[in-house]
């Protein structure tokens, strides 16, 4: 059994530093959200292999507590980065990681999905997708990311091996077409481009 100073321990915040696409960031997270002691192989892969304008509007799909999001702002820092997610201690903490590290230039909000972002526009939407979220729910989230990214807008996500195979089929069926960035040995980096021919 832990003794209460262990517990006590365990409620303080979990910090540490990375560097993500040549930009320096500083993390507080917690026990409870994704990947909290450090960047996880798939954040990482997608970020190695993202280009990103300064001036693009992005938005970062379940943000967690906002690596990716944060990132892409202060690469995009002429452009707005929104971050989403359903989960309110995860949108807390972005919201503290992007005051810790004095990034301005983002929206940060809890929202199912699109629910809360309806009124915006979009040149980019990045997410790492969990293994389990559902192919409902993803089908979902593709046909919102299409209807809300400007035209030549890209989507970018990160997903386990597992769904490569369907995000090639939803993306092909929504988008029209769909591209392989990168397949490491976990996770594959999948994009597509809103009005674009297909692309085998």
């Amino acid at each position: 059994m832990m003794h209460r100073t262990e517990i006590e321990k365990l409620r303080k915040d979990i910090v540490f530093d990375a560097t993500l696409c040549g930009q320096q960031l500083s993390f507080h997270t917690t026990w409870g959200l994704f990947s909290p002691r450090e960047i996880d192989e798939g954040t990482r892969l997608l970020l190695q292999h993202i280009k990103v304008a300064k001036n693009m509007d992005c938005l970062d799909l379940g943000c967690g507590y906002g690596a990716i999001g944060l990132t892409l702002a202060k690469l995009a820092n002429e452009g707005t980065t929104t971050l989403v997610d359903k989960d309110f201690v995860a949108i807390e903490y972005a919201r503290k990681n992007a005051t810790h590290n004095g990034i301005a230039n983002t929206d940060i909000l809890l929202s199912n999905g699109f629910e809360q972002v309806r009124h915006k526009s979009f040149d980019l939407v990045v997410s790492n997708i969990p293994a389990k979220v559902g192919n409902e729910l993803m089908n979902i989230f593709f046909y919102d990311a299409h209807n809300q990214l400007t035209p030549g807008g890209q989507i970018i996500v990160v997903t386990i091996n597992g769904l490569r195979s369907y995000i090639k089929r939803v993306f092909t069926d929504v988008f029209g077409n769909y591209s392989k960035i990168k397949q490491g040995k976990n996770y594959t980096v999948s994009m597509a481009v809103k009005n674009q021919a297909a692309k085998t």
